[in-house]
């Protein structure tokens, strides 16, 4: 069996070391020159730390993590603390596996370093993808054609792979916008944050956590907008994130004004799909379900498609792959589209305005709180999905 997986995000460096573990020959075909991740955080919780575990990468992804503690929700104007949830040892003891916050790039660089460097094509665009009964095959930029028994498109938001099988269709801009950047945790170590802190204001929200054994801080400062780019790499102007977080608590500004020149970062998302896959051809993390967010499960979602793509593909045959992606889908989809709505309703809930109906959500999070040992995100992070398999 031989698959060809574009691109060597983390959903397809997942999807490769998944299908290498189900006997399956891979080529990744990757158009970057090298690997690209870009700078910052993400946060892992044990849905796709299991996976990772299972992968053999778990251990390499937790020596760059940094201890995630409690998670603490604030409000806007004084910081004062809504309740809080823990994320340590706590977690890991009631889930079976930990939740980390890494930088993008580490998690990465560790999947990467289990893909055996003859089964990588960097540089290679992608230009094209056809099939027939009997095999799929992609075409390169440079008239080369690359064929095997399946294609798995895990190239992002702006999948080109999503319009060949199913048409043309957009991006769609999600409303909201966030300034995001990585600053030493010693240039804030005197402003007693929280490990992990959500402060929550009219149309906006915050979120800080630590990276690289605590050595960094990563700072997410999310605004509602009428427009904005999609782009990792676009930076705000000088002043922008403190003159739209003008009047939040002081922590909250004087990390925003030590960070210095912050990203702006346009927050797009996809219209779910009726069907990820096409015969031989099959999407696979954010070019099939790409979410805001607000759960924390963007990546987490991708790795758990390789999971469970690599599980339908053991002792598959080459006339079993449209059978075998036809169960893939089947058992991912519901799930992932699920995870796509909670997560725009977590947003919706955050950015609230002032009054009755803040109170009321604040009110309803201490309740919760005062039940439940866990986060309400957690209801998806006991779910392994090669033991409960949907039908």
């Amino acid at each position: 069996m031989r698959a060809i997986v574009i691109g060597a995000g983390i959903g397809g460096l997942a999807a490769a070391l998944a299908l290498r573990r189900a006997g399956v020959e891979v080529t990744l075909v990757e158009q970057a020159p090298r690997y690209t991740e870009a700078g910052a955080g993400i946060q892992l919780a044990p849905n796709a730390t299991r996976v990772l575990r299972r992968l053999g990468r778990l251990d390499a992804v937790a020596a760059l993590s940094a201890p995630p503690g409690r998670l603490s929700f604030r409000t806007w104007s004084d910081g004062s603390e809504i309740c809080r949830y823990p994320l340590g040892r706590e977690v890991e003891d009631a889930f079976g596996a930990p939740y980390l916050q890494v930088h993008r790039a580490d998690l990465q660089q560790a999947l990467a370093a289990a893909v055996p460097s003859e089964s990588v094509r960097l540089g290679t665009r992608v230009v094209g993808v056809d099939q027939d009964d009997r095999s799929a095959t992609v075409t390169t930029a440079d008239g080369e054609r690359l064929a095997a028994d399946l294609v798995v498109a895990a190239d992002g938001i702006r999948s080109a792979a999503r319009q060949w099988l199913f048409g043309a269709d957009e991006a769609v801009f999600s409303a909201t916008a966030a300034y995001r950047a990585l600053l030493p945790a010693t240039e804030v170590a005197d402003l007693d944050l929280p490990d992990t802190g959500i402060w929550l204001g009219p149309g906006r929200h915050f979120v800080h956590y630590r990276l690289r054994r605590g050595e960094l801080l990563n700072v997410v400062a999310v605004f509602g907008t009428k427009a904005a780019q999609e782009s990792w790499t676009a930076q705000a102007e000088p002043g922008e994130p403190l003159r739209a977080f003008e009047g939040w608590e002081d922590r909250v500004v004087q990390v925003l004004a030590r960070a210095g020149r912050m990203y702006r970062w346009g927050i797009y998302t996809r219209a779910p799909l009726a069907r990820w896959h096409l015969g031989r051809v099959t999407l696979l993390g954010d070019s099939a379900h790409a979410m805001v967010p607000f759960q924390a499960q963007g990546a987490a979602q991708a790795i758990l498609d390789a999971s469970v793509l690599g599980d339908c593909l053991t002792d598959a045959a080459s006339d079993d792959v449209p059978e075998a992606l036809d169960r893939y889908v089947r058992r991912r989809l519901a799930d992932a589209t699920g995870m796509q709505a909670r997560s725009a309703s977590a947003g919706e809930e955050f950015h609230l305005p002032d009054g009755p109906q803040a109170r009321a959500r604040n009110a309803r999070m201490a309740a919760h709180a005062a039940e439940h040992r866990f986060w309400s995100a957690s209801s998806a992070w006991g779910v392994d999905v090669l033991e409960d398999p949907a039908p």
